[in-house]
């Protein structure tokens, strides 16, 4: 039975720009300069930014969201998302499922090569889903697959994937990619069957990336030749950039804003992304419920909206964006920890600091949103006796000491939405390898357990709904807000996209003449 079309994440159309809740003002997707209205033009190069380097270019070993953003341009799963969440194909054509769940079976493409010139086969999708599950002999390199027991090809073109037990989540695993066989160059000259290939990888420079010509799908075909990511991380520097020609499209802060909307188209969108202002469980004070509270009540989250991004977010109470619509739990009637330091002063008392008490907050300095939240967080924290001392640390470090290690006491970061909720939602389950808040509850785990089993979409999604309120009733962080994402462009480049996942679709691109 034919399954690709239709489970979408309800609600993703917020995506759309201009969200309600933002307080700054809607910024239209329009410019002040002349509208244009000439053809579409094939060909030319687009230079646009990237906030982070990326964490690796082994698709199979990278975590960070701005790296798959980009560099979901080169690399193709068996199946795909588009901009409102639905599962399309991809490098499959179709598949069926078993009566009981417990297989999947899909129709591979046979068309389709790399960008080395060599045509992907059957090998090169069995050696990539037993390399990220485990199934090789190896070490597992994602726990999305731990449900998988067995990856065969029933021919030349059709694989089967058996589960140890109902999955609901599983489509969403299949989004990745598919690399070639033993090809031992992928750090560093990574290959894909993407619409765009790999050029270069320049530290602390950029990326580059170019139309692949040879691409199988012609209704996904790239208009632009090129599109170069240059790692940037000073919005002064991007806004000189753009102003002077050198960028032609940028992601920026809203007090970038005035400076760009006479000259540049102004998009404003959220991102489904997740600021958090996190607290390690296993470090005291932050193992009592009393002092995550307390901190709750200190923050006033629509100070630092307005503040830190001009009204350019979304105010949250748990880690979930609005944008996920159908799995979103909307507690804004009745907000867990309104603004409140007389709340917060009597719990930090009862927890036994009276007078507060000093920690450290590790911030990546390539986010200028975080250190300018972790600076306003420290200003509220004062006001009840708690010092926050800053620690800017870069990215790789955070990585591997904060998102690996969880050697911290404090940290703010963005968590990137997912398309299924279980992505977004195992995060915090006791034996998560990333739980990096050390959140330790066996109502969570037993909700994450239940939810991933239960393939009753209404069902489930009480489930996820429930694991949204206990993490606001256990204060396990501060959930801030989701942040809109603003991008300025030369009016005569168009069709950015935004997605529900992380992708910078540079297939999208084009540019008009005059």
């Amino acid at each position: 039975m034919k399954k690709f079309l239709s489970l979408v994440l309800s609600c993703s159309m917020l995506l759309a720009v201009g969200c309600t809740n933002n307080t700054g003002g809607d910024l239209k997707a329009s410019t002040n300069v002349t509208a244009l209205t000439s053809e579409i033009q094939v060909g030319g190069i687009v230079r646009t930014t990237m906030p982070s380097e990326p964490d690796h270019l082994d698709p199979h070993l990278s975590a960070a969201a701005d790296t798959k953003a980009v560099m979901n341009n080169v690399f193709e799963g068996l199946i795909r998302f588009d901009e409102k969440g639905a599962f399309l194909p991809q490098l499959a054509t179709d598949y069926t499922v078993s009566a009981d769940g417990l297989q999947y079976t899909f129709d591979i493409r046979t068309d389709v090569t790399f960008h080395n010139g060599e045509p992907m086969t059957m090998d090169d999708v069995l050696y990539s889903y037993k390399r990220l599950s485990g199934l090789n002999g190896e070490t597992p390199l994602s726990s999305k697959f731990q449900s998988v027991t067995s990856i065969e090809a029933i021919d030349e073109d059709t694989l089967t994937f058996t589960l140890s037990n109902q999955d609901a989540s599983f489509l969403s695993t299949l989004i990745e990619p598919v690399i070639p066989k033993n090809y031992t160059e992928q750090s560093s000259k990574p290959i894909g069957t993407g619409p765009f290939s790999f050029v270069s990888y320049s530290p602390a420079k950029s990326i580059v990336l170019k139309r692949n010509d040879a691409y199988y799908d012609t209704t996904r075909m790239a208009s632009i030749d090129e599109i170069e990511f240059r790692i940037m991380t000073d919005e002064s520097s991007i806004l000189m950039a753009l102003k002077s020609g050198d960028l032609d499209m940028a992601q920026v802060l809203s007090m970038s804003v005035p400076a760009l909307e006479k000259d540049f188209t102004m998009t404003s969108f959220p991102q489904n992304m997740v600021q958090i202002f996190a607290l390690n469980h296993d470090i005291e004070p932050f193992n009592d419920l009393r002092v995550r509270q307390a901190i709750n009540y200190a923050i006033d989250k629509d100070l630092i909206i307005n503040g830190v991004v001009g009204g350019y977010g979304s105010k949250l109470y748990t880690n979930a964006s609005p944008v996920m619509g159908f799995w979103f739990n909307d507690l804004s009637e009745k907000e867990p920890y309104p603004y409140n330091l007389e709340k917060a002063k009597t719990l930090l008392e009862e927890a036994g600091f009276p007078n507060g008490f000093t920690t450290t907050i590790k911030v990546p300095s390539n986010y200028q949103t975080h250190i300018d939240t972790a600076q306003v967080l420290a200003d509220m924290l004062k006001q009840v006796g708690i010092t926050l001392n800053i620690e800017l640390i870069e990215w790789g470090t955070w990585l591997d000491t904060v998102y690996s290690g969880g050697n911290y006491e404090t940290t703010i970061i963005g968590l990137a939405g997912k398309l299924d909720p279980h992505e977004t939602f195992v995060r915090y389950q006791s034996e998560y390898a990333k739980n990096f808040y050390h959140l330790k509850n066996d109502t969570y785990d037993q909700l994450i357990a239940d939810g991933i089993h239960e393939t009753d979409l209404d069902k489930r999604a009480m489930i996820y709904q429930q694991a949204q309120q206990l993490l606001a009733d256990e204060a396990v962080a501060v959930y801030i807000m989701d942040p809109h994402l603003i991008m300025a462009s030369k009016p005569n480049l168009k069709g950015y996209t935004p997605y529900p996942a992380p992708y910078f679709d540079a297939t999208k691109l084009y540019y008009v003449g005059e």
